[in-house]
């Protein structure tokens, strides 16, 4: 009933939000010939920022058709290299011979497209053969594709990285940081050859009675079964996922505005002041941001559960608890795989010491195989994105690969 409400509400705003953006188009071109009078370009900001301000659920392009190495252009190609009902591994060819590090980026299921790490795949390029985990919107998996739970998310990196073979690396980023130590514990016990050599773990959930943000503090004010009754709906009849139990990939966007309802609010002001004044570089770079942002995928409701359950209220993983398959999940028989791990300062979903608690798991690692950096200004975003991820973050995780290679 949930989901049904919000698409028929979206889908009742669509012809008006259409008709803004118009409107805003027509007002435009009349507000330009007399700057003196504000009043057309003022309605045709305010129409512009009304009308795309919406939701969707359809997937952005990464648009990376070509990246400088050193001081030539090399095409960049978006190949499909293994396919499950729930994800892809995507790989990113480039027209060159150049010999580079194979990097699996595993992204989050958190209610973005996989193509929100743009940016953090368009710095790696340059260095790395980059191939990333393009997971699927729930609402269009259908129910013959089965089930996917934690182990399943486990088993996709696992299967994965044996794809490309002996000698990749992994990088996590936020909520996969568990799951992607988990992967490389079992490779490690099971001494699968296609361990990777390094491990970089990005602002994630490894130990989240650390320094506990307002997300872990609300997995506890609520029991399990709250979540189950409250936050998981059925996805409606007209996509494919029809009868798919999902957390809906609007009610994590809700969540995440309006834990910075602030920002937001500030930011579409900003906008409409970009609009007014002819701005069009800062007008494109809000519209470009707000595209990704707005762009949801629903996650499938057992894996959703199992990650408030296993990871923010039991905290399985850190107390020795977490198992995959049945069998027990030990990061301490990770012994071929170096570990970085990477925090912001200002991080308010991933705080500073959740994720360098991955260190202390590995307890059989070489300290000379073990790194952390802290990057201080900034926030979670900007661990993997942004000008600090570019200047402060990026050089540094580089020369670990490089250096575990």
């Amino acid at each position: 009933m949930l989901y049904d409400m919000f698409q028929a509400a979206n889908d009742a705003l669509l012809p008006t939000r259409f008709a803004a953006v118009a409107a805003a188009s027509a007002l435009r071109p009349i507000g330009s010939l007399n700057p003196a009078y504000l009043g057309p370009r003022s309605a045709a900001a305010a129409l512009d920022v009304f009308g795309r301000s919406v939701t969707t659920h359809r997937r952005p392009a990464f648009g990376i058709d070509a990246i400088e190495i050193g001081n030539r252009q090399v095409a960049v190609t978006e190949d499909v290299i293994q396919r499950t009902g729930f994800g892809s591994l995507l790989h990113f060819r480039k027209d060159s011979a150049v010999v580079q590090p194979k990097l699996l980026l595993v992204a989050p299921m958190s209610g973005h497209f996989a193509t929100l790490l743009r940016g953090t795949v368009r710095t790696l390029l340059s260095d790395h053969d980059v191939y990333i985990t393009d997971w699927h919107n729930a609402r269009d998996v259908p129910l013959s594709a089965g089930r996917f739970a934690l182990d399943d998310y486990i088993g996709h990196v696992i299967a994965f990285l044996e794809t490309l073979g002996a000698g990749a690396h992994v990088m996590a980023v936020c909520q996969p940081t568990v799951a992607v130590l988990a992967a490389v514990s079992v490779m490690a016990a099971q001494n699968n050859p296609a361990q990777p050599r390094s491990m970089t773990l990005m602002a994630g959930p490894i130990d989240t009675r650390v320094n506990p943000t307002s997300v872990n503090r609300l997995a506890h004010e609520h029991s399990y079964e709250w979540f189950e009754k409250n936050v998981i709906t059925t996805v409606p009849l007209r996509y494919a996922g029809a009868g798919r139990k999902v957390y809906p990939g609007f009610l994590q966007l809700t969540a995440f505005v309006t834990m910075n309802f602030g920002r937001h609010a500030s930011a579409q002001i900003r906008q409409f002041g970009n609009l007014i004044r002819g701005d069009t570089d800062k007008a494109a770079m809000h519209d470009a941001f707000y595209d990704e942002y707005l762009a949801v995928m629903d996650l499938p409701g057992e894996f959703y559960l199992e990650t408030i359950k296993r990871i923010f209220q039991d905290f399985d993983l850190p107390r020795g608890a977490l198992t995959y398959c049945g069998e027990p999940v030990n990061p301490g028989a990770i012994r071929r795989t170096a570990l970085m791990t990477v925090e912001g300062e200002l991080d308010d979903i991933c705080a500073v010491g959740q994720t360098t608690a991955a260190l202390d798991l590995c307890s059989a690692l070489r300290p000379s195989m073990k790194f952390n950096y802290l990057q201080t200004g900034v926030g979670h975003y900007g661990t993997f994105n942004g000008k600090r991820w570019v200047q402060g973050i990026y050089p540094r995780v580089r020369a670990f690969i490089q250096a575990s290679a």
